[in-house]
């Protein structure tokens, strides 16, 4: 198989995202916390530490965070992104002036818990069916203001990324289907309008509809709320013809039966909407 690189954020998206959370918890009047107990030529080191095992995701915006408060803060990160630890595992190193080491610690460590936890969470779908050629891919169901980056931490943890917004993929649910007049009017209609690059994908709820999208043509075909007897005739059918997506009733107990179906990739908001955050503390001392 060939190997997948990582997804690299470009620096304008990170610093853009993370600026904004900084103004946030910034408020008003800074940190005034920091600023009535700590002197400002004061120095400070911390340290990163994983309390739990997991995959990591989300040191990049963890750095900015540190850098975007004070540029003379130095963030040296000691695992890269996608590397699985064990509890106790140190993944970053902080050194500078104290007052923004405190005041960017928050958003630093926000990102890096909640990126870390998909990464983590969706790691756990992946190895339930790498036994089988399936992949497990997020979806749009993700925290508004945060999808760049909660399909950068999939990614991480082994998935693969689903649409990134209306714009990119036409994807006709059962909602389009119905106020269109059907599954074949649909299709004609996304055909007529999309653009040679843009991929038509289509949901049904049953065998007899997905005839009807063999016969008319599609890039994907997205099962949905198929059981596995239904999934596995819904494959025999297709002899290849079409990439075929399964969802619905996706969690940790039933993925491997979706996947061993044969079927192409399984979606799940799970992965990102489900996701626990993964246990990481930031330990700090005088420097």
């Amino acid at each position: 198989m060939t190997r997948a690189y990582l997804p690299e954020l470009p620096g304008l998206m990170i610093e853009e995202q993370v600026r904004a959370a900084l103004q946030e918890d910034l408020g008003r009047a800074g940190d005034i916390t920091s600023n009535a107990t700590i002197g400002p030529d004061m120095g400070a080191k911390a340290q990163m530490n994983s309390r739990e095992a997991g995959v990591i995701a989300g040191l990049p915006l963890a750095a900015a965070a540190f850098r975007l408060i004070d540029p003379a803060i130095k963030f040296e990160a000691l695992v890269e992104d996608g590397a699985r630890v064990e509890p106790g595992a140190m993944i970053a190193r902080i050194s500078g002036p104290a007052r923004g080491l405190l005041s960017a610690e928050r958003v630093a460590l926000n990102y890096l818990m909640h990126l870390s936890g998909i990464a983590t969470h969706t790691a756990r779908f992946a190895e339930r069916i790498a036994h089988t050629k399936a992949r497990v891919t997020c979806t749009r169901k993700t925290i508004p203001g945060l999808r760049a980056v909660e399909k950068y931490a999939v990614r991480c943890g082994g998935g693969s990324s689903h649409r990134y917004g209306l714009d990119d993929a036409i994807l006709i649910k059962d909602n389009h289907i119905a106020v269109a007049g059907g599954v074949a009017e649909a299709l004609r209609a996304a055909r007529a309008f999309a653009g040679h690059l843009v991929k038509v994908e289509i949901e049904v709820d049953t065998l007899e509809q997905f005839e009807i999208v063999l016969a008319e043509g599609a890039d994907v075909c997205l099962l949905d709320n198929m059981g596995p007897d239904t999934l596995r005739q819904a494959v025999a059918v297709n002899q290849g013809r079409i990439t075929l997506e399964a969802s619905g009733n996706v969690d940790l107990n039933t993925i491997g039966a979706i996947a061993e179906t044969g079927v192409d990739f399984i979606s799940t908001s799970k992965i990102t909407m489900a996701a626990p955050t993964l246990d990481i503390g930031l330990d700090m001392a005088i420097g």
